[in-house]
């Protein structure tokens, strides 16, 4: 039987199958994922090309309106540019720092939390009390300090060039103390185990014991709330481009769009900032859905 015959017929795509709720979110996060990676050739218009932009064809409503145009499906925005192009091009954005964000709290918090849980003692003991304290605070308002201290430290030539890493850099460290607790508690399991004493008592270093044997029984659970987090992620981004302290309007992401499209909702050009939202919500409502399907398929006591 070959690896991917076992992979089918396993119990979690057998849980997949099941249920329709899943199935529908992974198809949905497929279509955006595949849309926003596929942009520049999928996307009807280039939103960045400058040169192809004509204010003649600014504030045009959907093509399903009566003065629409069919070449701008979902309308355009006060400079000529197609929201669909930007809603693709938005969403690209908003998903690699999302990813981005949560593989640099993944590296942290697992880090952090096999160590506190392997070594136990003082260490343990001052790592939890730093994740208590973050955890004491909403993560925006860490990833808002964050990019507020960042910014000011750095020269103002370099801001620019650095926007990206800066607010990869501020969600990401406002979300490595969920994975550092639940790593720890399990590590903190997984230490007593036979197989953990049988390699120490054949001499088998600390770290490779952590990275080696603990770590693989550990990633169900952190698997799960990367899942997750990478929809609080992509909302967390939105914010702060909301807020206007995000990425620059240059590479504007679904939260730099609705926040552009908010200054027009109240004089009837909806579709600027309702699709975008609408497009954010469905993404995020998609991957939350298939994060609960995953924890409960990981859980042996739902099986």
């Amino acid at each position: 039987m070959t690896m991917l015959q076992r992979f089918f017929d396993s119990d979690v795509m057998y849980s997949f199958r099941r249920s329709p709720v899943a199935m529908i979110s992974a198809l949905v996060v497929v279509v955006i994922v595949l849309a926003a990676v596929l942009a520049p050739w999928l996307a009807p218009h280039n939103p960045f090309d400058l040169a192809s932009l004509n204010l003649m064809d600014s504030l045009k409503p959907p093509a399903f309106s009566a003065d629409g145009d069919a070449a701008f499906p979902f309308g355009t925005d006060d400079q000529g540019r197609d929201v669909l192009s930007g809603i693709m091009y938005g969403t690209r954005i908003s998903l690699e720092v999302a990813v981005l964000a949560i593989s640099f709290s993944l590296v942290v918090g697992i880090s952090l939390g096999l160590v506190a849980g392997y070594a136990g003692g003082a260490v343990d003991a001052l790592l939890m009390r730093i994740v208590d304290v973050q955890l004491t605070f909403p993560a925006i308002l860490i990833a808002l300090l964050v990019d507020g201290v960042v910014r000011a430290v750095l020269p103002r030539d370099m801001q620019e060039a650095l926007e990206l890493d800066v607010i990869v850099f501020a969600i990401g460290i406002s979300r490595w103390p969920q994975f550092a607790r639940t790593v720890r508690g399990s590590t903190m399991i997984e230490r007593g185990r036979d197989y953990v004493m049988a390699a120490k008592v054949i001499g088998i270093s600390g770290p490779r014991i952590m990275l080696s044997h603990i770590l693989p029984n550990v990633l169900g659970p952190v698997l799960v709330i990367a899942t997750l987090n990478i929809g609080l992620a992509v909302l967390d981004e939105a914010t702060l481009s909301f807020l206007g302290v995000g990425l620059p309007p240059t590479s504007p992401s679904l939260g730099t769009l609705i926040r552009f499209g908010n200054n027009f909702l109240f004089s009837g050009e909806w579709w600027i900032t309702i699709f975008p939202g609408v497009a954010l919500a469905a993404m995020v409502l998609s991957i939350n859905l298939l994060g609960d399907w995953l924890r409960d398929a990981l859980n042996p006591r739902l099986r």
